[in-house]
Parts: C-alpha cells; structure tokens; sequence
C-alpha cells in the first residue's frame, strides 16, 4: 500500500504495518471528539512515526497514485476532522 504523508511523500507499508498503527488512528479520533489538543498532537506525531519507520520511501519520480492520505506533523485538528472518514485515516 502507497501512503502519503502531505508535504512530506509516498512510503510503501505491508497491510501488518497499517493493522498496527490503527491504535493510533483510534487515539487521532478520540482526541478530536474530545478536543484534546495534547493526545491529538502526540497521536498523529506517533502515526506519521509509525509509517516512517514501518514503511520504505517510494520513489520520488514516481506518478503512482496514494492509496492513503495521511495528514502533515503539523496540522490542526480541524483540518484532520476533515480528513477523517467512517473508520478514521486508516480504513479498517
């Protein structure tokens, strides 16, 4: 699966890396229907570290379409709220 993390580019994960940074996922949307700045901050920070050190940067010259969109480190929780989908940035 090709994951893009805004601003920053594409990484290939195996469908095991993403089962475990759903946890987070879960945190990201608990923190926002709470409106907890500082679980927020650290969940998406532990999210776009997990797909980091999980996954292989994809190359740069590549036109392949992401399978995943994941938000910038330094978004805010509203411009996630918008992002989120039914089962939160990560499906499943």
């Amino acid at each position: 699966m090709i994951v893009r993390i805004l601003g920053e580019g594409q990484y290939d994960l195996d469908d095991h890396a993403l089962d475990a940074l759903n946890g987070l996922d879960n945190q990201i949307e608990q923190a926002i229907d709470a409106g907890d700045e500082d679980m927020f901050r650290t969940a998406l920070h532990g999210l776009l570290s997990g797909v980091r050190a999980s996954g292989t940067h994809h190359e740069l010259d590549s036109l392949d379409e992401s399978d995943l969109i994941l938000p910038p480190p330094d978004a805010t929780i509203d411009e996630v709220r918008q992002l989120l989908g039914d089962d939160g940035l990560i499906p499943g």
